[in-house]
């Protein structure tokens, strides 16, 4: 039986994150909404009841329903034999994703500073601050974080020679930024290493690679949670 994964059909946003952990492990997966539309997913999410998932990304493995990114993430990699093997190693991992959760909704926030609900051209002088504080004192501080715990692990992964939905992650991260930061990416160029090795490496992960080459890869566009406004981009 395959996994069932529900998120929204035209956008990358955190579904993505999902994505490249079940192409880069080769596990068989239905992405379900992008199959059978937007209202499907939300007729679905709607109809559970109890201690269901708050919003999309979702899983469902028969009779197990779980929702957040990262929770997601530590199910498959249990489920399919694909953490560390050690318990304190997998809380470390966890931990890191949960970094990465947090840094996703930090750059949310960069175009969405006052809330979701209203249109960008509706908070720009707030996103435009915000962005600011992003560019000069948030993100450099999540960049060291990362890159320090990558270094001295022996290869390239969090694992050393062995990738983890850590890196997969990871990936996704630093590409999503590219896309919505390419000028200050591009000056912080050479400032970590580790992480830029990480990016190079992940595409070469055979499931990865036929993922990027497929439709199935959706592109970045302003519509999800990396989004590229020029006025917020400045290194």
């Amino acid at each position: 039986m395959s996994y069932q994964l529900w998120y929204w059909p035209e956008i990358p946003g955190r579904g993505e994150f999902v994505r490249l952990f079940l192409e880069a492990a080769e596990l068989d997966y239905d992405d379900v909404a992008r199959e059978q539309g937007a209202d499907a997913l939300v007729e679905d999410l709607h109809a559970r009841q109890g201690m269901r998932p708050f919003a999309p990304p979702y899983l469902i493995d028969g009779d197990v329903v779980i929702g957040q990114t990262a929770l997601i993430l530590l199910y498959l990699s249990d489920r399919e034999g694909l953490g560390s093997g050690d318990l304190a190693t997998d809380l470390k991992l966890m931990q890191l994703q949960m970094d990465i959760s947090d840094l996703v909704e930090e750059v949310h926030a960069t175009h969405h500073p006052i809330a979701p609900g209203l249109y960008y051209a509706d908070q720009m002088d707030a996103a435009f601050e915000k962005a600011h504080d992003f560019r000069e004192n948030r993100l450099p501080k999540y960049l060291i974080h990362f890159d320090n715990a990558l270094a001295g692990n022996g290869g390239p992964f969090m694992l050393g020679e062995q990738w983890s939905h850590v890196d997969t992650s990871l990936f996704q991260l630093l590409e999503g930024l590219d896309y919505a930061f390419p000028n200050l990416m591009a000056h912080l160029q050479g400032s970590f290493p580790n992480l830029e090795a990480l990016q190079g490496t992940i595409p070469d992960i055979e499931g990865v690679a036929a993922y990027l080459a497929s439709e199935r890869r959706l592109e970045f566009n302003e519509n999800g949670i990396f989004r590229h406004y020029e006025e917020l981009d400045q290194a």
